[in-house]
């Protein structure tokens, strides 16, 4: 259903909703992004932002309005980096936050669930709801999703994976007394699905057919959604004027960061405070046979997915011996998960061949027997960082460490403060970890 909300609205605040879900799973991810295609395609001046630490759907969301896309985490960033992405968010025409997990799930009770981005924000929530197996019961799970939290508006509903027009009248009449507006009802569609990764979603960056999708996405979501009854439903978002000092300094002056295929995972709000501050960024490509340049004062190699490159990043002897020269003058070499893998000595893939890399650390990782380490992690480092005691972060990942050598980098707690040990490996300027830095918080 086509919204008439096309006209640009110049000089006046600007508008926004969450899109949450009862859990995760509901199809909140494709809605979004197809919800940021729809609005662009509008002539809308669109703007996103993921709670919490995924990586991979604020990448979708970008290229689905062909501009970036923040995350918003309320555990794990400051306040000057909240205020950064609230201010980003209120610049646009509308705004668009996904939420993480189910509306209420939260790394602890407070502080980081959707729900908490809703309030702290004032905006009200979209609620997606899987109701491919409910009838009658949805409107009592809506119901107490909509009366859990006074401070939090469930404003509509979405329902999903809907069978037959008959289902979606019985669930339209369901919730009637309610007094919540369903925006839509869609239907059960295979061809909606993405593929997937061991650790989510494929990345943006690889589908060649990615306009194709996301236009066939959002076609399908204006012909089952009413987008200016859900346009009417959007809250104001005001930017926060309050100043403050990012925390997270650069790695230096000039920084050369690794991106392609095999090091995806950088967050933009990194890249974005660490040019605000003075720095150099620039990118190279491992995997095209760049070199960072021999004048740089750090390199940072972020998380992604060496274990999938392990024989073309075994074959890079120009940059092992880059690398080895940068750290021999004493600059920063610095990774993070798949980065920190590829400093070690070597990687075992799946199928249990053993890959030599960048051997900077007396490590060594295998793929071979995956087994998922997730969560949040509050970090303390004493080492040549140059970044305060305190970090925050988020730990990701299916490979572990056969052989670690060294003195620890962090020591590490979750979000529970449930100790982890010694996390990470540091030997000079050369520092590493399976940890993903999302900010600095406390001294």
């Amino acid at each position: 259903m086509h919204c008439h909300f096309t006209q640009r609205r110049r000089n006046s605040m600007s508008k926004g909703f969450v899109i949450a879900a009862t859990h995760s799973g509901a199809g909140k991810s494709l809605i979004s992004m197809a919800l940021l295609r729809c609005f662009k395609r509008q002539n809308l001046q669109m703007a996103a932002a993921k709670t919490g630490p995924d990586y991979i759907d604020p990448a979708f969301h970008a290229k689905a309005i062909g501009g970036i896309c923040y995350n918003y985490d309320l555990w794990a960033m400051n306040d000057a980096s909240l205020n950064m992405v609230q201010t980003h968010l209120a610049k646009a025409d509308m705004a668009i936050i996904e939420g993480v997990l189910g509306l209420f799930d939260g790394p602890i009770e407070g502080i980081g669930s959707t729900a908490d981005v809703a309030a702290k924000l004032n905006l009200p929530v979209i609620l997606v709801v899987d109701a491919g197996a409910m009838g009658q019961s949805v409107a009592a799970l809506i119901h107490g999703f909509a009366t859990y939290r006074k401070d939090v508006t469930i404003a509509a509903v979405i329902f999903n994976n809907i069978g037959t027009p008959r289902h979606e009248k019985m669930l339209r009449a369901a919730i009637e007394p309610l007094n919540i507006i369903v925006i839509g009802c869609l239907p059960r569609h295979k061809n909606m699905l993405l593929p997937s990764r061991h650790l989510g979603l494929v990345q943006a960056d690889e589908m060649q057919d990615f306009e194709t999708f996301i236009n066939g996405a959002a076609d399908y979501i204006e012909q089952h959604l009413d987008l200016g009854l859900l346009a009417s439903k959007a809250g104001t978002l005001s930017a926060n004027g309050k100043k403050a000092e990012f925390k997270l300094k650069p790695l230096g002056q000039k920084i050369a960061i690794a991106k392609d295929a095999a090091f995806t995972f950088i967050y933009p709000h990194i890249v974005t405070q660490w040019r605000q501050m003075g720095a150099e960024v620039s990118y190279f490509s491992p995997l095209n046979n760049e070199l960072p340049n021999s004048d740089v004062d750090a390199v940072f190699l972020p998380g992604g997915y060496p274990e999938l490159f392990a024989a073309e990043l075994a074959s890079k002897a120009e940059l092992r011996i880059r690398l080895k020269q940068l750290a021999q003058n004493d600059k920063i070499i610095y990774g993070e998960c798949g980065g920190y893998m590829a400093m070690g000595k070597a990687l075992i893939d799946k199928q249990g061949v053993r890959h030599q890399m960048f051997d900077l650390l007396d490590l060594v990782t295998s793929f071979e027997q995956p087994k998922r380490q997730l969560g949040y992690r509050k970090l303390q480092h004493d080492s040549q960082l140059p970044w305060a005691r305190n970090l925050f972060g988020h730990e990701f990942h299916y490979t572990h460490a056969l052989e670690a050598n060294g003195e620890p980098l962090f020591k590490a707690w979750d979000a529970q403060n449930v100790s982890h040990g010694n996390m990470g490996l540091q030997n000079g300027t050369i520092m590493g970890s399976y940890a993903h830095i999302i900010d600095v918080k406390g001294s």
